[in-house]
């Protein structure tokens, strides 16, 4: 997909401030520039800027409030979209941006969302060409291969991304990614990095923390999926390794080995109860439309099919290795139960 257009003229892009120099720091110099964290405020965003600023200068940039934030950490109340963004990137000391500011909000307005996580991308990565800021990191989600019954046991990074296919809900993030995938092979002087994590378990409230925090689960009656889960906090780590000067690409992230769902549930006590697929659906959707569920209907396939990655790329290239066994990371869905 082509890039969307800046709002900058020739002469505005010569009085960018450049960056003739940073390629010829050294890692340990490089390494310690500003990072811009888009999406702050959230969950993932708060740990990562928690262990970031005891080494570097943090920006934050998020619309919500950061009211508990350190106070070295600068927080900027801005959307990416708006002219008072480029203000920020071409302040000169940026050397890398994490992108966590993605909107998943499945009743959102499908225009609404396309404007706030597709056009925003695109204009921060007008933002990075343009003040040549070395370094892009994008939170992308395994998700976007897709749950299907012809998967193989395990997708590498060159798998295709079928998530939109029966999620219609996942075509920005996919579009996200893609976006990403582009600017990646255009331009190459920047080192963008595409993390794929697996389904993230802790206080984030995405579907799969949710779904694991029901008091009873629901499952589908002949259905027993191989299910990939991830520590918060070794996604964090992810990120922080993505961080590094001279690593760019695309990683699949994952945590520990693979475990049936069913083994999950028994793991965490959680009593459930088994429902045909159609039954199911019928009923999800019913809810759904009176708003009685945050799982739309096809959320199902995720409980249905297999959608396992292989993560030997960031365990060889970026270093990474989770530091949370499965107990620890299963029961870390009940940490929100405390907050």
């Amino acid at each position: 997909m082509a890039r969307a257009k800046t709002d900058k003229g020739p002469a505005e892009r010569r009085r960018a401030p450049r960056r003739k120099s940073s390629r010829r720091q050294s890692d340990a110099a490089a390494a310690k520039g500003a990072v811009v964290i888009t999406g702050i405020c959230g969950r993932l965003g708060r740990r990562l800027a928690r262990e970031l600023h005891r080494e570097r200068p943090v920006i934050g940039l998020d619309r919500r409030d950061f009211d508990d934030r350190p106070k070295d950490i600068e927080h900027h109340q801005i959307d990416i979209r708006r002219k008072k963004a480029r203000e920020l990137f071409r302040r000169g000391d940026i050397e890398a941006i994490v992108h966590l500011g993605v909107m998943h909000d499945p009743r959102g307005d499908s225009q609404m969302h396309h404007a706030w996580n597709v056009v925003a991308f695109q204009k921060l990565l007008d933002w990075v060409q343009i003040y040549d800021i070395p370094k892009l990191v994008l939170l992308s989600s395994a998700n976007v291969y897709g749950p299907r019954p012809d998967n193989p046991q395990f997708l590498s990074e060159e798998a295709p991304l079928l998530g939109a296919d029966r999620f219609s809900d996942m075509r920005d993030l996919v579009e996200l990614d893609m976006l990403a995938q582009s600017f990646f092979w255009k331009r190459p002087e920047t080192e963008t990095v595409i993390l794929r994590p697996t389904n993230i378990l802790g206080t984030v409230k995405n579907a799969a923390s949710n779904y694991l925090r029901l008091s009873k689960v629901p499952t589908l009656m002949g259905f027993d999926p191989m299910v990939q889960v991830v520590h918060q906090q070794d996604v964090v780590t992810a990120l922080q390794l993505a961080l590094r000067p001279g690593v760019r690409g695309i990683f699949n992230v994952a945590g520990p080995p693979p475990v049936a769902l069913s083994k999950a549930l028994r793991v965490l006590s959680r009593p459930t109860f088994s429902v045909p697929h159609q039954l199911a659906r019928f009923g999800v959707e019913r809810l759904w439309r009176l708003r009685m569920t945050s799982f739309p209907a096809p959320e199902l396939d995720f409980i249905r099919y297999v959608c396992m990655v292989d993560d030997r790329r960031a365990r060889e290239v970026l270093g990474y290795t989770p530091s949370f066994d499965l107990n620890q990371t299963l029961h870390a869905v009940d940490e929100e139960r405390w907050l």
